[in-house]
Formats: C-alpha cells, structure tokens, sequence
C-alpha cells in the first residue's frame, strides 16, 4: 500500500480597507494600519520636545521636583529622568525605550520610544516616535551656596586639647570605615581639630552622634541667628555643635584622682593608658589591673597627661625577671595579655649607657629581653605640677615608668611597610616634620596593636611588591601586617569603558 503525503493549506480571507480599498486581514475595525494611523494618534498627548535642567558645578541632573542626580550620558539614571519628565506616557504601554546618539557637545538628548494602546473596538496600535531633550544649565541650590560662600547651616567643631594628632589620625579612619562623613560640604583642619560643614543640621548631628558612640566626648550646641522673614514668621539659623574629646591618648601616664581611683577598685594612681575607644583603657605596670574611664567619670573627675611622648627617655634593658604568678599582686579585674615583671634598665644618653640603673615593674614581661630598647618616663629627674600627683606618697612613686618596647628603626619599619591608609582630607596631613612623626607613630601603633587594628581598613600597597608570606614578623622580630588583613584598593576611572582619555 503506497502513502502519498499531502500538504494542507490553511487560508485566509480577505477584505477590503473601509477607506482605501486595500485587501487586508479581518480585524476589529476593519481598515488598515495606515487609515488607523491617519485617525488615530496614540501619541497624542506625550510632548516630542522637553527640557533638561544640568548643573555643571556638580554633574548632575534635575529628578522633579527637587532632586539633584548624578548620571551619565546614556545612562539608566539619565534615561529614567527623561522618562519621568514625559507626563502623558501613562496613557499608553511602553514597549522599548533607548537613546538616540547625539554629539556630546550638542547639548540634545533623543530617547526613541515605542508605545502600544488599544483603539477602534479593541485593536492594538504599535507606533515609534522620538522625544528630543533639550539640556539647559542650572545651578543647583547647593552650587548656590558655595558660590555665594554660604555654603553652610550647621558645623560640627571636634577638638582635643593635645600637642599631637594621633587621636585625629585614629578618628578618621573610623569615620571612613563607617562613612559618618556623608553629606559634607566641606572639611577644615585647624590647629588642634578638625571642622566639619553641613547643609542641614540633621546630617551635622548624625556626625555627633557618631563620635559619641566612638570616642569619650562632650559636646554643647549653640545657634545663631542668620535672617527673619516677618511675612510669614520663618527664621534661618546656623548651628554650632563644639565637641571635646578627652585629652588622653594612647601610650600616656596619668595620675587618677583619689576618688576616682577608688571607684575603679582602689587601683594605683599611677596608670599607662593602653587605648582609647568608647572609654579610656588603663593599666596598673605594677599590679596588671585595669580599668576603664567612661567620658562621663572622666568629665566628673578630670586628670591629665603627666608628660607628652616627647618626654620620654630611651632606656636599655639590662635584666629582665619575670615575676611568679604566686608573687604578684591580686588584683581584679586584672590583664591576661601581659606579663608582669622586674627590670633593671639603664639610660641611653648621646655617648652610650648611664652608669646608673633603675628597677622598676612593668607589664610588658611577654615582650622584652636582655639588651632590648625601651622608651618610659624619668620620675627622678622630672619637674612635674600636678596637684594630684602631689597627693602621691613618695614610696608609691616609681622612679621609671615603662611604657613601650621600640622594636626598631622607623625609617627601616617605613621601608618594610607593604600596605597604606586612606585620607579623609589633605589638609589633616600637610607636610610637616610634627605631622609626619605623629602619622609614623600611628602607623607603628597599628603594627602593634591588634586590637586597634580590626578597627581600621588597611589597603594593599600596590606600588610595593608583597612577597607571599602569611607571617606578621620577619628575621628582625618588627610586627607587621600580614596579607589578609589588608584590602585590595578599588580604583574607579571616570570612563564607564575603562580607558583613559
């Protein structure tokens, strides 16, 4: 039996357009695309022509009604502006939506639209079009206030009453991690702070609310009167927000007031202050036990810095007796990362070492060996005004106060240093040989201390070469850093394409 395949056709009618007679396809109004399109507009209503509103101070565009965004050229941002200025397109189905190349320097921007509405008993109507964008300049109203340099509603004034900018170097990285400075107009370094300007007070606030939450501080608010509209009873103020924070860094020796002292636990009067973050962190060298200072004890019972860093004094260590655990005093709460122990050091002067030797107590036993450096304070030959230090019976007095291990060159811990911090203004690190020593100081600080450094973002130094070496020292016993600490710095160019113009 043979099969033969047969092919079915499926026809259609046809009928004539009711206006020009053109054979076409049944469909609910019976006439043509083109008689539909000479009837009927589905455009009608979306302007072809409309206008952009550019500042050319800050590269941004005008959202209505008061919105400034940054977007680029043929950018989504930029293209959901132009959409958003067309008000008739919610009559009508957008379909696609995209630019038309233009001259960058012409000063247009086309967007070519395809729009979809249903007309004449149910039929759909496709049509394409094109809406051309004028861009006109216009500053905005935050140019306005730079230009007419009143720029500013609110300030926040931080100060610290130091010969030092170590607390400030700290204070902005922290302000970087969290990004507290959004919103900024502009930031100012004076001589023992930092100025920070806002726009509107809720942003200036937000600021200090940070620093409270960061660091022991005090601040007071004032306000002052900048214009009175009598028509409608409006006033304009600026506000001022002056924040202390306390004079106390790490590395320094305090003398604690009798009450205060005795609050934290009958602890030594004579302290090291180990770090600073939401209070202060003390440490007795003599007994291991530690306290902490919130801002407000500190505001209730103040004390001061018996010396600056410096004041201190080079010592070599000559011996080192760590002290037995049965021996030592206990004292609670006490600290578990240091080892207390018995030095006999000797002062380095410019021909070599003193024939003299101190002993003393201190808590960095874990650290120090026979012939290492050491920096601490001379009691014995120092000239100190202090009325509570004075309180201090002179068999409690120490003659020498430990206070840190020097473990090497600063120009060859700068050489071997891999890895860089970010700036929050320039102007806080101009180039002087006392902003220079306390930034080296910072930076040693971080290498140092563990602690304080999960508290920072530490970047890859690129322009250094990082051998791949998992450990924090090298042959010569400095701290450092190790490779997964750091962060790989993320460079964005201006191109969108990533070439360089």
């Amino acid at each position: 039996m043979d099969y033969s395949l047969t092919e079915i056709h499926k026809t259609t009618n046809l009928i004539l357009c009711c206006e020009c007679g053109t054979e076409i396809e049944p469909n609910a109004s019976n006439m043509c695309v083109s008689c539909i399109r000479t009837q009927v507009d589905i455009t009608e209503g979306i302007p072809k022509q409309a206008v952009l509103y550019f500042c050319r101070n800050c590269n941004r565009y005008l959202q209505p009604p008061s919105t400034w965004i940054t977007a680029q050229l043929e950018s989504k941002e930029l293209l959901s502006i132009c959409l958003k200025k067309l008000k008739g397109l919610s009559k009508v189905r957008l379909v696609d939506a995209g630019f038309v190349w233009t001259e960058p320097h012409s000063m247009r921007v086309k967007v070519k639209l395809t729009v979809q509405k249903e007309v004449l008993n149910g039929a759909v109507l496709q049509q394409v079009f094109v809406v051309e964008f004028t861009v006109n300049n216009n500053m905005c109203d935050d140019c306005h206030r730079v230009e007419a340099k009143d720029f500013w509603r609110a300030v926040v004034q931080i100060r610290q009453k130091t010969d030092h900018k170590k607390t400030f170097f700290f204070l902005e990285q922290l302000i970087l991690r969290h990004k507290a400075h959004a919103n900024t107009v502009n930031i100012k370094a004076v001589h023992d702070g930092l100025d920070f300007f806002y726009s509107q007070k809720q942003d200036a606030r937000k600021l200090v609310d940070f620093l409270v939450n960061v660091v022991p501080c005090r601040y007071q608010s004032a306000q002052e009167l900048v214009s009175h509209d009598i028509r409608n009873n409006t006033f304009t103020y600026k506000y001022t927000f002056s924040v202390e924070i306390v004079p106390i860094c790490k590395d320094n020796i305090v003398c604690l007031p009798t009450k205060l002292a005795q609050m934290l636990g009958n602890i030594n009067p004579i302290c090291i202050c180990t770090r600073v973050t939401q209070s202060v962190h003390l440490i007795d060298p003599n007994t291991l036990q530690v306290a902490d200072v919130s801002g407000t004890q500190f505001w209730r019972y103040p004390f001061v810095n018996l010396c600056s860093p410096k004041r201190f004094v080079e010592f070599m260590v000559m011996q080192v007796d760590i002290t037995p655990e049965k021996d030592r005093p206990h004292r609670v709460p006490m600290s578990h990362k240091h080892v207390l122990a018995d030095l006999w050091v000797s002062k380095v002067t410019e021909n070599g070492l003193s024939d003299q030797q101190y002993f003393c107590r201190t808590h960095l036993g874990h650290l120090l060996n026979a012939g290492d450096t050491v920096l601490g304070f001379d009691f014995t030959n120092a000239n100190l005004n202090n009325p509570d230090l004075e309180k201090v019976k002179a068999e409690k007095l120490p003659d020498v106060v430990i206070v840190k291990k020097v473990f090497g060159d600063k120009t060859t811990r700068n050489r071997k240093r891999r890895w860089k911090l970010k700036h929050l203004h320039d102007d806080l690190h101009m180039e002087t040989a006392s902003n220079e020593r306390d930034y080296t100081d910072f930076l040693e600080d971080l290498e140092e201390d563990q602690t304080t450094r999960q508290l920072v973002n530490i970047y890859k130094d690129d322009s250094k070469t990082i051998a791949v070496d998992t450990d924090d020292t090298e042959d010569e016993g400095l701290p450092q850093i190790s490779l997964q600490e750091m962060l790989d710095d993320l460079c964005i160019t201006d191109d969108p394409m990533g070439d360089e113009d």
